[in-house]
């Protein structure tokens, strides 16, 4: 260890000398409290450092001790269902220790170093290893089999047997190579150091999300990135609330980076009593959360998403499909704002400092479909919270992940004041991850791809009609573009629009979806047909089946989907009888 000393204080940025020897991005810990800080700036031996702590009382002279290895979080049995902060402080623990209010310097071990797990090896001595390689399982919770994986760094033989199947804590040793090196249940891992993987695979199969207006029409790709940029109060938090707890990963890690404490209270009261609906067990048993709201210290808030996508790395390399939910990014790049500034840095397109772009970039390339070193294929997707002020999309934060995401789930103000939600806008977002998943859709419904276009030039179309019905008003336009404002209206609330409170609602699998779009679709056609044979659209709006159509999405559950059969023949019927009754009125 190298000692220096402290010689300036502004804010979270603390200035040393001293410290010849140490490295960038070395871990100290300052002044006499010993807070965790990082080396962000050498020169001569004078350290420029960002404290992640609350530093206040800190006195220039107090000494600052180099630890010579890198910010890393531990890694192993006992992550999930655990509540971190940004440097991998339990909070939960630590609340059991000291009350509700973090105390500078206070400690306590990522991982519980005294609970024992069942230990199961898979090799023996004499065995061959190297990184990735599987020593033995450690059953996580009853959802995951964990699996200990022999570090990157590692490569030989087993020269000393491993541990017999048994209980062990994650720092006991379970088996040793020739040159001495020991493999524990736990590792350690660098944050901002990407974990090696052997190849990165195209993205084919989508994430199912259970959210109609995702799944069907913005769809995003198993190891994609998509932001989701919004104002205040347009439903970003929300959103990613319903992705965490429908969609079909296997592993979920959730950062609340500069969030309001309410918001997270929330996240931390009410996943703990979700049920999982592929296990029906308890969502935290797959659930890592990370929780950096905004009056905690700026600095942990920017390492926080570091910490987040290497504990979501650690579990793809075990095979595992990881969707990683940041909200927000744009707090997190407020914080490098605040951070360049207090470092006197020239600044950058309003104020943030010149290499967003490349920390936003480091930041989604580490999403990804990957085969790691066992030949196992595992992802991560990435679906980062963007708030611009004002929701203004033209500012930084939002053009500069645009450029390094391939899915743009875009907030729509309008839609969240309407109480229509997810308030997704379907104009302003996209997908370009539709060639991918394309395969997928086609296995499961051939119909997907004709009417995912149909719909949205539908929709496209009824928003140009809108404009023309505000100066002309609906009596002035043709029937044909009055059937088109109808079918929009029945495919904005009977489709797009989801109720997360509901039961039934709050979860479509993809053939419900398909179900939904195409009785909507064959109601628009049939009423085209109608309109030409000289029916009116006044008779074609009192057909009740309009409206069952529009309530399958809450009265008809998921596997129940033979009683959309029945609305089919139901819409056969009354098309049928409304022909008959209109041919006996002309003749």
């Amino acid at each position: 260890m190298i000692e220096g000393r402290i010689t300036r204080i502004s804010g979270p940025i603390v200035y040393a000398e001293g410290l010849s020897g140490c490295g960038l991005y070395d871990v100290v810990s300052v002044g006499e409290a010993s807070l965790i800080g990082e080396i962000i700036r050498l020169k001569s031996g004078k350290a420029t450092i960002q404290v992640y702590e609350d530093d206040t009382g800190m006195r220039v002279g107090e000494k600052v001790i180099c630890h010579q290895r890198p910010l890393s979080v531990r890694l192993g049995p006992g992550l999930l269902g655990t509540i971190y902060d940004g440097i991998q402080r339990p909070l939960d623990k630590m609340f059991d220790e000291r009350g509700a209010f973090i105390v500078s310097g206070q400690r306590s071990e990522p991982l519980d170093t005294e609970k024992r797990w069942s230990f199961e090896p898979v090799l023996s001595a004499g065995d061959a290893i190297g990184p990735g390689v599987v020593v033995g399982t450690v059953q996580e919770t009853a959802s995951v089999l964990h699996k200990i994986m022999v570090p990157s760094t590692i490569k030989g033989k087993i020269v000393e047997s491993v541990v017999a199947a048994g209980e062990y804590t994650v720092s006991d040793v379970v088996a040793r190579t020739e040159l001495g090196e020991e493999i524990c249940l736990s590792q350690y891992w660098p944050v901002r150091k990407a974990r090696p993987y052997v190849e990165k695979l195209n993205v084919a199969q989508p994430l199912v999300t259970g959210q109609r207006v995702i799944d069907v029409l913005f769809p995003i790709s198993k190891g994609g990135a998509a932001s989701i940029p919004g104002g205040f109060g347009t439903g970003k938090t929300m959103t990613q609330h319903a992705i965490a707890k429908w969609c079909d990963a296997d592993i979920i890690v959730y950062i609340g980076c500069g969030e309001r404490g309410n918001e997270m209270t929330d996240v931390l009261r009410e996943f703990p009593t979700l049920i999982d609906p592929r296990t029906g067990r308890s969502l935290m048993e797959r659930t890592i959360l990370i929780a950096n709201t905004s009056n905690m210290p700026v600095a942990a808030r920017e390492a926080s998403l570091y910490s987040g996508i290497t504990l979501a790395e650690y579990y793809r390399d075990m095979g595992m499909a990881v969707a990683v939910m940041a909200d927000s990014t744009s707090r997190w790049a407020e914080a490098l704002r605040e951070l360049g500034g207090r470092m006197e840095e020239m600044p950058a397109e309003e104020g943030f400092p010149a290499y967003l772009p490349t920390r936003l970039a480091e930041f989604y390339e580490r999403a990804g479909r990957v085969r790691n070193f066992r030949d196992e294929e595992g992802s991560i997707t990435v679906i980062g919270a963007v708030s611009p002020p004002g929701g203004d999309f033209s500012e930084p934060v939002v053009q500069h992940t645009m450029r390094f995401t391939r899915c743009f789930w875009a907030l729509d103000r309008e839609l969240a004041n309407a109480r229509h939600y997810p308030a997704i806008g379907w104009i302003a977002s996209y997908s370009e991850y539709i060639e991918e998943v394309k395969d997928w859709w086609n296995k499961k419904d051939p119909r997907w791809a004709t009417i995912r276009i149909e719909v949205l030039e539908l929709l496209k179309k009824e928003q140009q009609l809108e404009k023309i019905v505000r100066l002309v008003g609906p009596d002035a336009v043709p029937e044909t573009d009055r059937l088109v404002l109808l079918v929009a209206e029945m495919i904005k609330i009977g489709f797009l629009q989801q109720n997360a409170f509901d039961a039934v609602d709050m979860y479509a699998v993809p053939e419900k979806q398909i179900a939904i779009l195409q009785l909507i679709m064959s109601f628009y056609y049939k009423s085209q047909i109608a309109l030409n044979s000289g029916i009116p659209l006044s008779s074609i709006r009192k057909l009740t089946v309009r409206e069952e159509i529009i309530r399958i999405k809450s009265e008809v559950a998921n596997d129940k989907l033979e009683m959309v059969d029945s609305v089919k023949e139901h819409l056969n019927q009354q098309f049928s009888e409304l022909e008959g009754a209109y041919r006996k009125v002309v003749s």
